[in-house]
Order: C-alpha cells, then sequence, then structure tokens
C-alpha cells in the first residue's frame, strides 16, 4: 500500500473555522450509492472530521456512530497518529446525517458490518497527514526556517531550540493550499497505533456524563409511549381512550399508524393509561403464525429445488456413489437483540424544521424517512446523534421503525415529544435475526474426508422488499449464506452444490450481531467435527487436512497451542474447537466445559483472532470477550417464539441475558499479523456456539442440531 496521498483527493475547506483550521476531503471515487438517499446529493461532497482549536484541542469528528465497540477512540487514534497530536486534547463527537460521511465503500452513512476502522483506515490517517504538513509549512513560515529542518512533537512545530503550538498557526494554516501529496508514517515511527489505548469515553461512561438517547430532557418535553398491535401486521380497528384519558399527567390519545400513541408528562404515567387502553386489533394474515408451524413449512421447502447459491462438480452422481453418508437438520430460532438501552427518539417540530434527538446506525437514512413523513427536504431534519446503548444492528432498520414512528407522533400532536420503546416493546417488537434451517446431505469418501457435500438454506432474507435490496444479487441474500458459500471446507469438496430459499412470513427480520455467520458457522463446524470423529480422527488434525488457507491454520494452531488442546484435561471437563472467517478477521476459540445434572458450565473460553493489524489490541480484546458473551447468551437461551402470532418473550425474565456468575475466563490471543485489516466487533460470536456443541459432543456423545440448547441434551 503507497504511504502517499495525491492532493486530488483533498480540498480545503473555510480556512478558519471557529477559531481553528478545519481539514476536509473528498470520499473516494468507488463509493457507491445504495439504499434510499436523498435526491440532489453526490458522493464527492467534501466532509470535515478534524477541526484544531486556537487552544491546541483537536476536534475529532466521527462519520460512524460509538455503540460500545471502542472506536471512539481507535479513529481518533488514526488522525492522533499522523497528526502529532497531543492525545490528552483530543476530544471527539458524532458526524451529523450527511453525504460527506458516507462510507467509504458501502456508500451509504453506516455503522455495521464490523468495517468502522479498517474503512476509515486511510480516509482519517491521510487526514491528519495533510493537517500535520499544512501546519509545518505555516510554522516555518513563522519561525523564518526550512520546512525540512521542522519536525512535529506532541501539537508543536520544531526547528531546533524554536516551537510554536498548532493552535498559534491555524489561522496562517488554513490560508494555505493542501500538499499536491503527504507521506504517511512508517509503520516503526507510530506512538499510538498498535498499542494499547484506554477508552476516550470510558471516564463519562462510568461518571454518568455521557448522554445516550434515554438521557435527553428539555423543559416542557412530554413522553409517548405506543401501543402496538399483538400480531406483525395487525392494524387499528377501533380504539376507546376514556380510562385511558383519566390517568393522571396523559395530555393526548392519538392513532398514529402503527398503533396508538399515548403522550404524558412522563413514561409512567404514558405506560399506565396504554395499560387500560381498550382497542380492537385488524389481526391480518398473521393470526393464525408459529414458529412451529414455520419450521415445518422450511422442512417441506427444504426438499424442492431452491436458488443456486454456490456449486463444483456433480452432487447428484457423486452423493449417492459415497459408501458412507451424514445427514443433518438443523434449527435456528428468531433472536432479539435487546440491547440494553431500549428504543428511543426525540423530535422537536416546527413549521419549517425538524431537530431529532437519537441513536442511530443509519443516520442519513432515518433523515430521509423523517423528512419524507413531514414533506421536508432532508437538510429541514436535523439528528443529534448521542451514544447507542447497544446496537447490534437493532438501530438500523431500513424502515427506520422507532425514528418515523416518533416522528410521526410529534407531527400528529404537534407537541414536543421523546418515544420510549419498553423492553417489552423492543423483545416484541419484530426485527429479529431470521429464524434458519439448514437441511445437509454429505458423502464421505474413502479417506474419511467429505467427497460430496448437498447443502439447502432455508429462512428469510433481511434485504427482500427493503431500500437494501440492490445489494442482492441473481436473487441471493448473501447475508443468508455467508459462511457455507464462501467456505475453506468446501474449497477441498470435488463436488458441492447449496441452494437457497428465501420465503416470506409475517415477522419482520434484520442484521444481528454476525449476520449469517450466526447459523452458518455453527452448521460448518459442527459438521466438521462430526465427520472428524467418524474418520476418527482427531479434530484439530481433520481441519488441518482440509483447509487450504493460512489465516485459517494460523488461528487454529495459535488456539490449540494456548488452550492445551493436546493437554489431558481434569476429570468431567471437556472440550471443543472451531475456526471461522467472517467480516476479512479469522477467530479461532475452543470451549472448555462440564456437564452436572443436566447443568452446562463453561468453565474456559480460549480464543484467537488475525484481524490484520490491530489498531489498538485492546479493544480488539474487548470486542472477543463481548462476542463470547454475546454468542454464548444466544446458546443458552436465545429464543423468540410465536405462537397464534404472538410473541411469547415479554422481557428479561424470559429473554433470558448471560449473568455475570455464568461468563467463562476468557483468554484472548491477537495474531501479530501484517495481512489486509478486518472487523472485531462480530467476528467473535460465531466460533463460540459450535465451540461449545463440540464439546458438549466430547461429554455426551450428543450432536446438538438446534438452538438453543435444550436441557434435554445435557443429560450423559
Amino acid at each position: 500500500m503507497s504511504n502517499t496521498l495525491s492532493r486530488r483527493r483533498f480540498i480545503q475547506a473555510g480556512g478558519t473555522i471557529t477559531g481553528g483550521l478545519l481539514i476536509s476531503f473528498f470520499i473516494p471515487a468507488g463509493a457507491k450509492k445504495l439504499g434510499d438517499l436523498p435526491a440532489g446529493n453526490t458522493m464527492f461532497a467534501p466532509n470535515a472530521f478534524l477541526n484544531i482549536l486556537t487552544d491546541n484541542n483537536v476536534k475529532i469528528v466521527l462519520s460512524h456512530v460509538e455503540m460500545g465497540q471502542g472506536i471512539w477512540t481507535t479513529l481518533p487514534m488514526l488522525i492522533a497518529e499522523e497528526l502529532d497530536c497531543d492525545w490528552n486534547k483530543v476530544t471527539v463527537e458524532h458526524a451529523p446525517p450527511g453525504q460527506p460521511f458516507v462510507h467509504t465503500v458501502y456508500g451509504i452513512q453506516i455503522t455495521g458490518g464490523s468495517s468502522s476502522t479498517w474503512s476509515e483506515f486511510d480516509r482519517y490517517r491521510n487526514a491528519g497527514a495533510t493537517a500535520r504538513a499544512m501546519l509545518i509549512e505555516a510554522g516555518a513560515k513563522k519561525m523564518n526556517v526550512d520546512t525540512a529542518n521542522c519536525r512535529t512533537e506532541k501539537g508543536f512545530v520544531i526547528a531546533g531550540d524554536k516551537r510554536i503550538s498548532y493552535g498559534e498557526l491555524t489561522e496562517a494554516a488554513g490560508k494555505l493550499p493542501p500538499p499536491a501529496n503527504v507521506t504517511l508514517k512508517d509503520k516503526k515511527d507510530w506512538q499510538y497505533l498498535g498499542k494499547p489505548t484506554k477508552r476516550l469515553d470510558a471516564k463519562a461512561k462510568v461518571n454518568g456524563q455521557a448522554a445516550f438517547g434515554l438521557d435527553v430532557y428539555f423543559p416542557g418535553m412530554l413522553t409517548a409511549v405506543v401501543a402496538h398491535a399483538p400480531v406483525f401486521g395487525g392494524t387499528v380497528r377501533s380504539f376507546d381512550a376514556t380510562a385511558a384519558k383519566t390517568v393522571k399527567g396523559v395530555r393526548e390519545v392519538i392513532k398514529i399508524p402503527t398503533g396508538i400513541a399515548v403522550i404524558a408528562d412522563h413514561f409512567w404515567a404514558a405506560k399506565k393509561a396504554r395499560d387500560v387502553l381498550k382497542i380492537e386489533w385488524n389481526n391480518g394474515p398473521g393470526e393464525n403464525f408459529s414458529t412451529a408451524g414455520l419450521f415445518e413449512s422450511y422442512k417441506k421447502l427444504a426438499a424442492a429445488k431452491g436458488i443456486p447459491a454456490g456449486n463444483a462438480g456433480n452432487v447428484d452422481t457423486a452423493l449417492p456413489a459415497t459408501k458412507k453418508q451424514l445427514n443433518a437438520t438443523y434449527q435456528f430460532p428468531y433472536l432479539a437483540h435487546a440491547p440494553m438501552e431500549p428504543l428511543n427518539c426525540t423530535v422537536k417540530l416546527d413549521a419549517n424544521s425538524c431537530e431529532i434527538w437519537t441513536g442511530t446506525q443509519l443516520p442519513m437514512h432515518d433523515q430521509a424517512v423523517a423528512a419524507k413523513i413531514l414533506g421536508f427536504k432532508p437538510d429541514q431534519v436535523k439528528i443529534n446523534i448521542q451514544f447507542l446503548g447497544g446496537g447490534f444492528g437493532r438501530r438500523a432498520t431500513p424502515t427506520s421503525d422507532f425514528v418515523a414512528e416518533a416522528v410521526e407522533i410529534a407531527r400528529a400532536s404537534k407537541k414536543f415529544i421523546k418515544l420510549v420503546w419498553s423492553r417489552e416493546d423492543d423483545i416484541r417488537g419484530g426485527y429479529y435475526r431470521p429464524a434458519f434451517l439448514h437441511q445437509v446431505n454429505i458423502g464421505i469418501g474413502e479417506n474419511g474426508l467429505p467427497a460430496a457435500w448437498k447443502h439447502t438454506l432455508v429462512g428469510q432474507s433481511i434485504f427482500k422488499g427493503t431500500p437494501f435490496e440492490g445489494w442482492m444479487k441473481d436473487g441471493i441474500d448473501n447475508t443468508a449464506v455467508e459462511g457455507v458459500n464462501d467456505s475453506p471446507y468446501l474449497q477441498s469438496v470435488p463436488n458441492y452444490n447449496i441452494d437457497l430459499h428465501l420465503p416470506t412470513a409475517p415477522v419482520s427480520v434484520l442484521w444481528w450481531r454476525s449476520v449469517g455467520h450466526t447459523h452458518t458457522a455453527f452448521v460448518m463446524e459442527t459438521l466438521i467435527d462430526e465427520l472428524a470423529h467418524e474418520a476418527g480422527q482427531d479434530p484439530v488434525a481433520y481441519r488441518r487436512a482440509l483447509l487450504k488457507s493460512k489465516r485459517h491454520l494460523d488461528v487454529l494452531n495459535l488456539v490449540a497451542e494456548k488452550s492445551g488442546w493436546n493437554d489431558p484435561l481434569p476429570a468431567g471437563r471437556f472440550r471443543g474447537i472451531a475456526v471461522h472467517e467472517s467480516f476479512a478477521s479469522f477467530v479461532a476459540q475452543v470451549a472448555e466445559i462440564s456437564i452436572e445434572q443436566g447443568h452446562l458450565k463453561v468453565h474456559r473460553v480460549v480464543c484467537a483472532i488475525d484481524c490484520g493489524l490491530a489498531i489498538n489490541p485492546e479493544g480488539v480484546r474487548a470486542q472477543m470477550e463481548s462476542g463470547i458473551i454475546f454468542g454464548l447468551t444466544a446458546v443458552l437461551y436465545g429464543d423468540i417464539t410465536l405462537e397464534k402470532g404472538r410473541v411469547k418473550q415479554r422481557n428479561f425474565h424470559d429473554y433470558k441475558m448471560l449473568r455475570m456468575n455464568e461468563t467463562p475466563l476468557m483468554e484472548i490471543h491477537i495474531a501479530d499479523s501484517t495481512e489486509k485489516m478486518g472487523g472485531a466487533g462480530e467476528p467473535g460470536v460465531p466460533p463460540l456456539a459450535p465451540a461449545i456443541a463440540n464439546a458438549i459432543f466430547a461429554a455426551t456423545g450428543k450432536r446438538v442440531r438446534r438452538l438453543p440448547l435444550e436441557r434435554s441434551m445435557l443429560n450423559a
């Protein structure tokens, strides 16, 4: 990768702004327009990421949103490294919605896909390097020295015994043209990158200063809650708000497209009033929907020909020719995101403008949706992005559901409101990880390796029927088959066929942390483990025989070494292993478990990751730990079930989260890698479930074919 940046990719915007130097530049030409973006915007609008103030403080603007993944620290590290500023003087803020902040690859303003750091690696470093070059030139002129004799250090331009702060140079630097080229630092000269760095947002989140959407409060602001249809797709037939209006503090009860909104002085009054609303619903076609019926229909679909999603050789001939076969059907439930901060959105509406406060992963899309509802232009809608108390994909809905709902309430009531979804609203509100069924038929060759592999997947599409349907190709939603159609194991199978069915259902679905890999990794890694045992081989050795990818092998070998794979375990302890690539990162995990009286205890998880360059190793380590906890929660408890169109789960008592006493010892090993950078927010999730399932087989001799774990499975 070249360390030199052409001037053509930069422009100077605004000179001296608010007492400082603002650096902004173009988005790469390769960015594509996807999704429902406001008309009239272009992909080459300049965007500002860096503002050096006259007091020598440095303000860095995030084009992505902070939702716990640590980019509030990691992205500023990229600029600070090339700028040579004082890290203690760095502050951060979220970017507003706008074309200047669109993703360098996805072409929309989005935080997701474990992409925030790698997608900004060049753009943010170049911003810092350009600013530094301009400051050196300005400093050299002021000190009457040659730029070649200048260096920078912690916010100062230095020449011999002379030194001048960046803050003093902002006006002069702001009048200079950007340099024709900038040279980025050599890795050996890095001060910040690759070093464990404490989070810039940690103190504010500990002492309560950090502002989340739920914290937003203004005098005169009212709180709104909505009674939604109990069945997906249901609508209001009629309602009686007489009792609701008698609740003290209630201001108004109104009908909106998604249900009945109650507006009150505070949340408790609104909730109490909602509880006594009398509503008759048109339940619609979803009234008889059930997850049990869904999986029965999926099994029938799996027997039919689907959309071709990958093939090699001739499975129809090769499979029946094998003497030994392995047949398996896997079932995965709907999963809710359940972020700790419930969904919320504050809206202040005037005749010609709208101001919104919320935490969102799709700010520009939400802005466009709000503008359309109001009949405004997008620039009439201002969105103030708050910290997100968890996202996992739930705050990136193609319909902008909770934002749109808040805007509808403000429009209908003409009041300054904050919409709050309760935990129950969220758990029952849809936009789940799709339920999936996998049917796999494998023909085993004489050498114990798979000779034929027939794989059928059935589940709803996340993209189909949304503004993101353009991301589908040839009818394939890649989020449904990722981890299967690109599996490294299939590269060693001479005959394979992958079929995909994408049926519709009343339940709304959405990306969920690590998306399709949540089910595909489980299927592939438990099947490979099963094949290894069928062949009488060690699971690690069997994987080595199949894998051709060096990065897969490296993390596999690293985790085997660090976990003591070949060392004996104490009585009653068992191990399982899994390795999986997702979001351009490679993760292997070993889970160590015990089972007593049908109770599973995960004692230890050893994790190895190759994510390329780890900008902040401390952040990568935290994300692996987070992913393990997130994955273990789904293994043990994750299950959204429906009967007669209604979601059975309500809150954390029946949609459980992992408790502290259930959390295993976690050991994270980050490979020293020079490979292309990948993500860290999601890749820690997929290998955990199959590693545990493989350990359960070692303990009980039983194979796990459905999640979450059933207690009956654990009776050895």
